[in-house]
């Protein structure tokens, strides 16, 4: 069990920043982002997964996160939106700052696409295994958030 232990410590520091990073683009909420990361880590210690490789390690992290956010989302009016300047508290890349912060103010289908690709680099493949949609989809989804993005630069300019 001590071996476990070490694992999952191994793998918060791992996995720990990406996942709230993610949890907190999907929920504008710096509580319920660190309820989903502690919950998705409870569910690798119950569940205890057998990973092929460290991307499918890494795919298995993100869906659960994503997937508890869902359900969190479901319950969204019930739960406070914070503060954008929040979120600056946690490191991120300072480049990455203002499209962090930008991600808030996108429909929910476009922020995970959006900041999986620009804010962690991956591909639209990747994504598209992460997701489970088609390539085409998180094209699209890519896509229009970039337009959304425009008409809110245009909009503030």
């Amino acid at each position: 069990m001590e071996s476990n232990l070490n694992d999952s410590e191994e793998l918060m520091q791992k996995y720990g920043d990406k996942l709230y990073r993610i949890a907190l683009v999907l929920l504008a909420n710096q509580h319920d982002a660190e309820d989903v990361v502690q919950e998705t880590f409870l569910r690798f210690l119950k569940k205890q997964p057998v990973f092929n490789n460290e991307e499918h390690e890494k795919a298995w992290f993100i869906k659960v996160t994503t997937n508890i956010c869902k359900d969190l989302r479901r319950f969204h009016l019930r739960h406070p939106v914070c503060d954008i300047s929040e979120c600056f508290d946690y490191p991120v890349e300072e480049q990455s700052g203002e499209l962090l912060a930008e991600l808030f103010h996108l429909k929910s289908k476009y922020k995970l696409p959006i900041y999986l690709h620009y804010i962690e680099g991956y591909s639209v493949k990747e994504i598209s295994d992460l997701t489970h949609c088609s390539q085409n989809a998180v094209k699209k989804q890519l896509q229009r958030g970039r337009e959304a993005l425009r008409i809110r630069y245009e909009k503030l300019d």
